[in-house]
């Protein structure tokens, strides 16, 4: 890693603003010597950074709060930290822009609408995702796409949300070829929606091409350690009929198991995946440390390509996969703002 990466953050986003995240950029900052930040928020609140090394502040009149609906984020706070934040990174003409990422702990459902609406999506992707990680078996992590963020997807935005969380696992990890895994009710190919049947398909064809690594369906009892990462639509999967609503029933106990082993803030750091452009979700509910975390893992990303890495995996995978017709159903990306 070479060069000077700057990550703008959005300072008010989260249960806790600047309390948490001036302390968090302050460590990142002594931890990392050729990284810069963009401190973006009410000036009254970020006055103490204006001194700093390596960062500049910019001021934004508001702030989205955490119950604020996304039509308000992108129609009525125009000169919110998040939007301001998101323009950083935001290429220009030329194909620059002021940060290579932007981190923040704010209202997930408006940091996804606001940031497609400003960054828009690559050529290739219909949805942006998010990914996230949990701890397996195996001492490691499993990256998880998409976490209910998209919940009537087809079969071709699981393929999407596959290449692009190998890419990530590829940048951050360092593991050029991770396997991927299919959550669904059942190992075997003949289970799950007609949704997931058609993915399966999708994603053999994928590896049969050798652009992917994929397992094959992954159970929720064998999910922690049977992939890298994989990608998932169980909301909607589970309430599909009262037979996948008793397999939901069963799978609490294994649902537990992973909320009580998860530190979040040790994972904190989702990557919303498909944009122009590195954004990444903190936890609202980030201390300091969580927060650390969620810039580290930008920092990763930034200065190993993801960007670059994700835009070449989709233009290699996905040209010969059937567009998806009339997708009219993506969050927000058609408001005027």
């Amino acid at each position: 890693m070479s060069g000077v990466f700057r990550l703008a953050v959005d300072c008010m986003g989260g249960d806790h603003g600047p309390s948490v995240t001036l302390p968090a950029c302050r460590a990142f900052l002594a931890a990392h010597p050729s990284a810069e930040v963009i401190l973006v928020g009410r000036a009254d609140a970020l006055a103490e950074a204006k001194a700093w090394p390596r960062c500049t502040v910019i001021a934004a009149s508001e702030v989205v709060e955490m119950d604020d609906p996304i039509e308000v984020a992108l129609r009525r706070k125009r000169d919110s930290s998040l939007r301001v934040a998101l323009n950083q990174v935001k290429p220009d003409a030329d194909g620059r822009a002021n940060a290579q990422a932007c981190v923040s702990a704010g209202n997930t459902g408006a940091l996804m609408a606001v940031s497609r609406y400003v960054l828009k999506t690559l050529d290739g992707i219909d949805r942006p995702a998010i990914a996230a990680v949990m701890p397996n078996q195996r001492g490691r992590y499993t990256t998880v796409l998409d976490l209910g963020a998209n919940v009537d997807c087809t079969a071709e935005h699981l393929l999407q949300f596959a290449v692009m969380g190998s890419a990530l696992v590829a940048a951050v990890d360092g593991k050029e070829n991770p396997s991927v895994g299919l959550l669904n009710i059942g190992e075997e190919e003949i289970k799950g929606s007609e949704v997931i049947k058609r993915a399966g398909e999708l994603l053999r064809r994928a590896a049969d091409d050798g652009h992917l690594n994929f397992c094959g369906n992954v159970a929720l009892k064998t999910a922690e350690g049977a992939a890298a990462m994989f990608v998932s639509v169980m909301k909607e999967e589970f309430s599909r009929n009262p037979l996948t609503k008793l397999a939901a029933l069963m799978a609490l106990p294994v649902l537990k198991h992973f909320r009580a082993r998860l530190d979040h803030r040790r994972y904190s750091g989702g990557a919303l995946l498909g944009l122009r452009g590195l954004v990444f979700k903190a936890h609202g509910s980030s201390d300091a440390f969580a927060f650390e975390q969620a810039l580290n893992r930008a920092y990763d990303a930034a200065s190993n390509g993801l960007l670059e890495r994700v835009h070449d995996r989709i233009l290699e995978t996905l040209a010969a996969t059937p567009a998806v017709p009339g997708d009219t159903n993506g969050p927000d990306a058609r408001l005027t703002a």
